[in-house]
């Protein structure tokens, strides 16, 4: 995974991207699952790679004409956080491919539960 080429993609909104974690091959009674029996499961896990700036709020309301309203915009920001292990729903995840890697983006309100190391 090179941290460096993913700084240049910006997620936009509430959007996640994530690294899905390697999926068993086999089941726990060693027999071989066959490739792509994972992608059809209905939850998956991952970690969190990257996260969009959050849910847009609408700006306040200036009828002060001597006190320029500035343009930028206000974001609720999202609960997870870079490196969280997350557990989502797979209908919801868009899978892509970036410099050879797998990677999936899926909303917020797709991740079911998150593990962080630190509080």
């Amino acid at each position: 995974m090179n941290n460096k080429s993913l700084d240049r993609l910006i997620v936009i909104g509430d959007r996640v991207l994530i690294k899905p974690a390697n999926a068993a091959d086999k089941t726990k009674s060693g027999l071989y699952l066959p490739a792509g029996y994972q992608d059809k499961e209905t939850v998956q896990t991952g970690y969190v790679l990257k996260c969009g700036p959050g849910y847009p709020l609408p700006s306040p309301e200036n009828d002060e004409s001597w006190n320029p309203q500035k343009n930028e915009p206000n974001y609720l920001p999202l609960q997870v956080k870079p490196g969280d292990l997350a557990i989502f729903l797979q209908k919801a995840a868009t899978e892509i491919k970036y410099n050879g890697e797998k990677y999936v983006i899926i909303p917020q309100n797709a991740i079911l539960l998150v593990e962080r190391e630190d509080f």
